[in-house]
């Protein structure tokens, strides 16, 4: 398969000049953090398991001489499907040690997904369980044979609580086998440039792409990031993200592994659990969706707890809402928003040392290295405090979407340039306040409104428990304000009129009351905690078409 890269030459000339990029791979790290803290622990999962840097480089040593022997060679591309399981990082080193593309794929993908992927990819080697969340992963992995010859090895991941059989051959036998890692040595040399992991976009849109990031890439993007936000190696970081996320990948297991700090793994966010988790490992940080932290604050306050060792908590995926920051404040936290993408690794953050409760709402200024523009909707810069997309260039920014080079120049220009389609807008120093996605605008009788600013409003209703808010089509307007909402009970739905009368309490402006409320037991969100919108808006339609003659009116 094509893993042709789109990088500006003269931008690459500029960051080996200023020692942004080198001749240093992942692996290289690996090594030179293994030798420096080989006897901390790395890895700690709330499943019993604990690996030192020695010990998962040993377990990795192993799976990587097991991988050449089925055929996998460097530039090949491994996709593995586990859950959050210290299993995952042992793959991520195997890979590191031959050269292969790490391929981390969310266990949610089922036949048709999977399929089209490993066909983008080009998959040699597949990880998976052996049962998670009740699919069988035997039979999806024969099916995958099937649609797929070119791979060379199936190996499952069998969970410790559970002893079922497996149809292939399993992590844990692979690991206690003796292998000739002798063989580890020949292996050619890998270089920086070459593409270290494809990561799936979110698929907030219902569409998937596989973005290719380079050792340089990751390697710059983690040690800016590690020296932006202080981490060294006393710390303990607690990741409730998913792992095949960029977040859980670059943060959590690159980023520690860079400082030789610690990583905390939970295999499935509960709040209560966490919550003894991170005080039971001391963990000093953590980062996620503003989803996670909202609930641990909510369970803090409810059941009069504290997480004394957790300094600071990093949020992405969303704009984080002051009177969050301030919650948190409340019980010693730092929240600092970040921003980025996966194509553009989170590029801009709040430093922890620059924090203070009261600060205005901001995702903070670039990385060193890292160049921002906002620019109208021809390209052209627009003036600080003015709305615009922002666009990102620097040695984080990925090398283009793996096989799928029309979807590549849609978004990375010629001259390094990433069209993030975020609305942002700058301030005189250098700060980024993320206002939504463009797609994320509501325009009502030709008024720009922006959904996620509506949400945080219904958030703080009450009887709301959580919400997200979506663009109605209506004949005269153009579109007008959806809620969807979660109550806060489920005997007590929210109705538009108890709503609005909040809003008009708080003296939030008429012009950003819904018009609508949806009452629904869940949003739909990805594993990373974004909305997944395309859903509600088919919902929407569904719910519309279902009730012809409210089709008009205003309210639910």
């Amino acid at each position: 398969m094509s893993d042709k890269k789109k990088v500006n030459q003269k931008q690459k000339e500029i960051y080996y000049q200023k020692g942004y990029w080198s001749n240093r791979t992942l692996l290289d790290c690996w090594n030179e953090t293994v030798e420096k803290y080989g006897d901390r622990e790395y890895v700690v999962d709330d499943r019993g398991l604990r690996y030192t840097y020695n010990a998962l480089d040993k377990k990795s040593d192993g799976l990587a001489a097991y991988l050449l022997f089925t055929g996998v060679c460097p530039g090949d591309t491994v996709s593995y499907q586990i859950p959050v399981w210290s299993e995952f990082v042992v793959i991520t080193v195997a890979c590191l040690k031959i050269g292969a593309i790490a391929n981390p794929l969310s266990h949610s993908f089922q036949e048709k997904e999977l399929s089209a992927i490993f066909e983008q990819v080009g998959t040699r080697a597949y990880f998976c369980p052996v049962t998670y969340k009740g699919v069988n992963y035997t039979s999806l992995a024969q099916q995958m044979c099937r649609l797929h010859p070119e791979i060379c090895a199936v190996i499952q991941v069998e969970d410790i609580q559970t002893s079922a059989a497996a149809g292939y051959p399993t992590l844990r036998k692979i690991l206690d086998s003796s292998w000739n890692t002798d063989q580890l040595s020949k292996v050619g040399p890998i270089g920086s440039e070459s593409v270290a992991v494809a990561i799936c976009t979110s698929g907030t849109a219902g569409a998937q792409k596989c973005a290719m990031l380079t050792h340089n890439n990751l390697i710059f993007c983690e040690r800016q990031f590690n020296r932006a936000v202080g981490v060294t190696a006393d710390d303990i970081m607690f990741m409730p993200a998913p792992l095949y996320h960029a977040t859980g990948f670059a943060h959590g297991v690159l980023s520690t592994m860079l400082a030789g700090a610690k990583l905390v793994l939970q295999k499935k966010f509960l709040v209560a659990d966490a919550v003894e988790l991170v005080n039971q490992q001391c963990c000093t940080y953590s980062m996620g969706t503003t989803t996670f932290i909202y609930d641990i604050l909510k369970y803090l306050e409810a059941h009069q707890k504290q997480m004394p060792t957790l300094q600071l908590f990093l949020c992405g995926g969303a704009p984080v809402p002051s009177y969050l920051v301030k919650r948190a404040a409340a019980y010693g936290i730092h929240l600092c928003e970040c921003y980025g993408s996966t194509e553009s690794i989170p590029h801009t953050l709040i430093r922890p040392n620059e924090w203070f409760a009261e600060m205005p709402s901001s995702a903070g200024r670039p990385v060193d290295g890292v160049e921002i523009r906002i620019v109208d909707k021809n390209g052209k810069d627009v003036e600080d405090g003015r709305e615009g997309e922002e666009w990102s260039r620097g040695p984080n920014v990925f090398v283009g979407y793996m096989n799928d080079p029309a979807a590549t120049d849609k978004v990375l220009d010629d001259e390094g340039w990433f069209h993030s389609g975020d609305i942002c807008i700058r301030d005189s120093d250098g700060n980024i306040r993320v206002i939504g996605r463009i797609k994320d605008v509501i325009i009502r009788g030709g008024v720009n409104l922006n959904a996620n600013s509506l949400n945080e409003n219904v958030l703080l209703c009450p009887d709301v428990r959580d919400s997200a808010v979506i663009g109605m089509p209506d004949p005269r307007l153009g579109e007008r304000i959806c809620a969807f909402v979660v109550p806060s009970s489920a005997e007590k739905p929210v109705t538009l009129q108890m709503l609005t009368d909040f809003l008009c309490q708080s003296k939030v402006p008429k012009y950003a009351w819904p018009e609508r409320v949806e009452n629904i037991e869940i949003i739909p969100r990805t594993e990373s905690g974004k909305v997944k919108k395309y859903l509600l808006s088919k919902e929407l339609k569904r719910r519309l078409g279902e009730n012809s003659e409210e089709k008009s009116k205003v309210g639910a």
